[in-house]
């Protein structure tokens, strides 16, 4: 990984970005973070949020947060408000017929992980998602050691599910989508923006393992400092990384950018 000063920063049309560890800072969007993203978006660039965060809290962001438009679930889906038309636009990757399918068989897993994996719990957000399981290790619970979130993981994979980890959570699905496929779909359908044509015009930030796609697909891929941390469990590093952590760190990304 480059110091962050080493990387191009013109002809930026979006910035791209994770929420937990990323935007917040021990699990507080600060005042800061929100005003970088309202610094660039007022800028004139599409700021959207690519999360494994619950439809529940996409539909806030979406309405409330100055971005674009937002991904939510590592993949499932995207929201964005139409300001014009005054209404909230959502796209799934599974149907309503296949989520309510298989609400049923998230949470059958999601109790045997929880009784086989000492100390781990269902994410306090379960209850707002459509279409994935989350297991937290650390948000709401004392920290895992890795070997038990190894086993989480291998549990969702052993019951047929992709499995990827946040800085938070394990989360756990039925499907082949990802934080880049769901964000290509919505670059082209909310803004007939063509990733594969246009992905060097964008800017990419995040902190974990499940940011991986993001960091191996974009050219300007960045990592907040606290990267670091999991940067043993990153299939593909980030390009580039800032000197402060969190939400600080995103800042700091976006003074760059904003020269």
């Amino acid at each position: 990984m480059q110091p962050l000063a080493m990387m191009p920063r013109g002809n930026v049309r979006g910035v791209l970005t994770d929420i937990d560890d990323t935007l917040t800072t021990h699990g507080r969007l600060t005042a800061e973070a929100y005003r970088a993203m309202q610094r660039l978006h007022d800028a004139g660039m599409l700021v959207i949020p690519i999360t494994g965060r619950p439809a529940g809290w996409c539909d806030h962001i979406a309405r409330m947060w100055p971005v674009a438009g937002v991904v939510g679930e590592n993949g499932a889906l995207w929201m964005r408000h139409d300001d014009a038309a005054k209404r909230l636009l959502r796209r799934f990757a599974m149907d309503e017929a296949e989520r309510v399918a298989n609400r049923a068989r998230l949470a059958a897993i999601g109790a045997r992980i929880v009784a086989d994996v000492e100390g781990s719990a269902l994410a306090s957000d379960q209850g707002y998602r459509e279409t994935d399981l989350a297991i937290d290790f650390c948000e709401d619970v004392p920290r895992l050691p890795p070997a038990d979130v190894d086993r989480i993981v291998a549990l969702m994979q052993a019951a047929g599910m992709t499995a990827k980890i946040s800085s938070i959570h394990v989360n756990g699905w039925f499907g082949h989508y990802d934080k880049l496929s769901m964000t290509r779909t919505l670059l082209r359908e909310a803004f007939a923006i063509d990733l594969d044509a246009e992905g060097d015009r964008f800017v990419f930030a995040g902190d974990s393992p499940n940011d991986a796609p993001m960091f191996a697909f974009f050219a300007r891929s960045v990592g907040v400092a606290n990267v670091r941390e999991q940067i043993d469990r990153i299939a593909t590093p980030p390009a580039f990384v800032t000197q402060r952590a969190g939400g600080a760190g995103f800042a700091e990304l976006a003074d760059y950018l904003l020269g």
